[in-house]
């Protein structure tokens, strides 16, 4: 690694201007993306801006309607809720997928969510889930949030303070991993309102998106034989060494219709 500053903010404020102060800082929350960027050599920050003693970000708030994670709310504490459980057992069930013991115990839903890593899990479920991301400066529906390849709609100097998910009728997360990184091959997110369905899907593009056309048929219908015949387009979707687009179009239309079919098993 590169010689830089280390430097823990007491309160939210701090943490802004010191961003606000320094083109090249870089917050870290978990640190699974960042730290080995940084050891391979790929990201140079001058400091890194660790936020674990802000309390403030930490902590989850369920209601009649929703549910809010706060920022810093490691993977293995949504894991352990039983208040997500009653509410949206899916984000448990995607939350206790995500990588390996260590990364669910150091890595938090605001840094995945901030990092718009193509293949990570929790931003099919904030466009399925109707989520508001809430910032130090402002709020960002999950459908205006993700813009592309690690790229979203934060400013530099803006800071995730929590997430506000949507209590559906019911919603599954399915997930074909690569066997080596658990990332997703392929995520399907379904979640299944009064007044819409929506799909959310990760690991086939640049970054998570709804896919409409799904959305649309299980709509008219919601049952996993409404998606008969009906792909994504392969245009823009990721090829590489662990899969190419025709097989990821593939496995979009099999996870969501396996999703589908756990969603109606949960109303009965």
């Amino acid at each position: 690694m590169y010689n830089f500053n280390y430097i823990r903010p007491h309160d939210i404020e701090e943490a802004s201007s010191l961003l606000a102060n320094d083109d090249d800082a870089k917050v870290v929350s978990g640190g699974m993306s960042l730290l080995p960027s940084m050891k391979l050599r790929l990201a140079q920050p001058s400091a890194l801006i660790d936020l674990s003693a802000l309390d403030a970000l930490k902590g989850i708030e369920v209601t009649a309607n929703t549910v809010t994670i706060g920022a810093m709310t490691r993977h293995a504490d949504v894991v352990r809720s039983k208040q997500i459980a009653g509410a949206i057992p899916a984000i448990v069930k995607l939350a206790s997928n995500i990588g390996d013991r260590q990364v669910r115990n150091r890595g938090t839903i605001g840094g995945s969510v901030a990092n718009s890593d193509p293949a990570a899990c929790y931003p099919s479920s904030l466009l399925a889930l109707r989520a508001v991301v809430t910032t130090s400066k402002r709020s960002i529906p999950a459908d205006e949030f993700f813009k592309g390849l690690f790229e979203t709609a934060l400013d530099p100097t803006e800071l995730i303070t929590s997430i506000r998910f949507e209590i559906p009728l019911a919603a599954d997360y399915q997930k074909f991993k690569q066997p080596a990184s658990r990332f997703a091959l392929v995520g399907a997110f379904v979640a299944k309102y009064r007044d819409e369905v929506r799909v959310g899907i990760t690991g086939t593009k640049a970054c998570a998106f709804r896919w409409h056309e799904a959305e649309d048929a299980l709509q008219e219908r919601f049952a996993p034989d409404a998606l008969d015949g009906l792909y994504l387009p392969e245009t823009d979707v990721n090829s590489d060494i662990h899969a190419d687009a025709e097989y990821r179009v593939h496995l979009a239309n099999v996870m969501v219709r396996r999703a589908v079919e756990q969603c109606l098993s949960c109303l009965g």
